[in-house]
């Protein structure tokens, strides 16, 4: 009999540019490695503010090397990074908290298109380029209203304090259920030892071009 999928949970933030690395990377191992993977629309800032941690931009240090770390893993990794010219109003002031009511409410309706219109959000924040997601303009406009609604609003927080009651500090936080016990990894450099984990092979960053090869 073969394994049952491994439960994965990523905890991810339209506003973070390593969890989109981490959201792409896994998504295209989700058909590769035997798991099931369960895409949670958090919110960066409460699970920043639950555990006293700061976002790197904040810290002029590693604001200045995030900048030169990004443009290397856009190449690596094959991932659209750009970063906003407003970076700072993008990311201190606008926030992403009604991005991830939006998404929440995708989730909770629409399922089937919550890595679509993710992706989608991600572009328009680190590409300013990005082709429709696939959703009718009716349906958009009613995901977009019930994104204010309580009913969304308590559901990001549940998710939210999921991650932090799995100890999340920052995101993406990827939670791996092992044997009824979940394993967390904080980031999207840890895959190879995500791969381990699984006892899975780590292909790379582009795994179905690998594959094509074996």
């Amino acid at each position: 009999m073969a394994n049952l999928p491994r439960k994965l949970e990523l905890f991810y933030d339209v506003l973070s540019p390593y969890s989109w690395l981490g959201f792409e990377l896994l998504c295209r191992y989700q058909n590769i490695w035997n798991i099931n993977l369960q895409l949670r629309p958090s919110f960066i800032a409460g699970i920043m503010k639950d555990s006293g941690n700061k976002p790197p931009a904040l810290v002029p240090r590693k604001g200045k090397y995030m900048m030169m770390d990004l443009q290397h893993l856009k190449n690596f990794y094959q991932v659209p990074i750009r970063i906003p010219k407003d970076f700072l109003n993008v990311i201190l002031e606008k926030g992403s908290l009604n991005a991830m009511r939006f998404l929440t409410a995708v989730n909770m309706e629409k399922p089937e298109m919550l890595e679509k219109v993710s992706r989608e959000l991600w572009m328009r924040i680190w590409s300013r380029a990005a082709e429709k997601a696939g959703l009718s303009k009716e349906q958009a406009k009613r995901l977009l209203e019930n994104s204010s609604t309580d009913k969304v609003k308590n559901k990001l927080k549940e998710t939210t304090s999921a991650a932090c009651n799995y100890g999340a500090f920052g995101l993406p936080t990827i939670v791996v259920h092992m044997d009824n016990k979940p394993c967390v990894i904080f980031g999207s450099d840890r895959m190879e030892v995500l791969a381990y984990l699984l006892g899975e092979q780590w292909l790379g960053p582009m795994p179905s071009a690998v594959k094509g090869k074996l």
